[in-house]
Parts: C-alpha cells; structure tokens; sequence
C-alpha cells in the first residue's frame, strides 16, 4: 500500500457521515465499499476530489436517515401544531380551559386521530358513533371535527353537574347514566382510573 493509499483511506474516515449518506444502490451493492474500493485505486494528489466526485455519481434512492427523521419529526411537529390550534379555538368557543382538552384527548387517543377502542370509540377524543352522529360529526377522525364534537359534550357535562370536573369526566367515560344512578363517579376501576389521571394531568 503505497502513500496515496494510506491518504484515500484516512481523507475517507474524515468524511464522518460518510455511511449515513449510502443507501442501498439498484445492485445492492455496498456504496461505501465501492468507493473505498475505486479510492485506494486513485492515484492522483487530489484524493478527496477524487471520493468526492465519486460519490457525486453514484445512485442514492433513499434519503439519508438523517433527513428522513429530520422531514418526519417536521411533520409530527406540523400535526401537534394543527392539533394544538384546534384545541385551543375549541376552548374558546365553548368556554372551557384547553388544559382540560388537551387532558382529554392525551388519555383518550394520546393525541393519535386515527385511535381507535375495541367498544368504537374513534378519533382524538374517542366518540362513540352514537355520540358523534348527535353531535353532527360527519367524520370521527377528522381532528377539527373530533375535537369540537368531544369539547361540546364535554361542555355539556360541565353544565349539567354544576361545573364538577369530576363527575363532567365521569359522565364523559361512563355516561351520564352511570353518574346519575350512583350519584357521582361509578364504581368502576376503568372510570374511576380515568378520572384520576386526568385530574393529575390538568393539575400538574
């Protein structure tokens, strides 16, 4: 191995994200290996040109991971950013804290629209088909749709027991039914469960 070669092979290690950057190419073959490869063969004293403009001609039909995870958390952040909108212009209308909202639909679908239950609860804020349809929801995982839907029932709740969280949370999980046959949050594990954590949610 003679100068040039040692200087191929340490200018290539300086490339840093150099393996990042190579995907798989329509042969299935190695990119880096192939440049490595075509470098220890390059002669000339502009070794690092040489890699480069190598790999400026070689087939790359996937983005590196770098810029896949870059464009996907920019699309998380994208749909946190509508759904926080929505939840906050829901708020406004029907005169609740988007505190609570945003409680809700953290435990309900934890912020996925398109959860869904084994009973058919769907969307952020996981409406039963019964409660959508009454509530004029054309779309259950529709975010703006869900949202505003869930927020009226859940401003509903809220009048019908006084303003008491609790109980307005109960009959959100439960049915009003339940509330009212036990006079305050059913007795049940699952109920009584989701009362607390979103209490300690809005609380916190």
């Amino acid at each position: 191995m003679n100068i040039q070669q040692v200087k191929a092979m340490m200018e290539l290690q300086a490339l840093g994200n150099l393996g990042s950057i190579a995907s798989s190419s329509s042969e299935g073959t190695n990119v880096f290996q192939t440049v490595l490869d075509r470098a220890l063969q390059t002669t000339g004293t502009d070794t690092l040109g040489s890699v480069q403009n190598l790999l400026n001609t070689m087939p790359h039909h996937a983005p590196s991971p770098t810029l896949a995870l870059s464009q996907e958390n920019g699309a998380s952040k994208s749909q946190e950013t509508d759904i926080d909108s929505i939840i906050s212009r829901a708020a406004e209308r029907y005169g609740i804290p988007a505190k609570l909202i945003h409680s809700v639909v953290k435990q309900e679908s934890g912020y996925d629209p398109s959860a869904t239950s084994h009973a058919g609860a769907a969307g952020l804020m996981q409406l039963m088909p019964g409660t959508a349809r009454g509530l004029g929801v054309t779309d259950v995982f529709d975010p703006e749709q869900n949202v505003f839907a869930g927020s009226k029932y859940l401003k509903q709740m809220l009048v019908k027991y006084d303003g008491d969280m609790k109980l307005a949370l109960a009959a959100y999980n439960a049915g009003p039914g339940n509330v009212d046959k036990y006079s305050g949050v059913p007795p049940f594990q699952e109920t009584q469960n989701y009362v607390r954590k979103i209490m300690d949610s809005y609380y916190a």
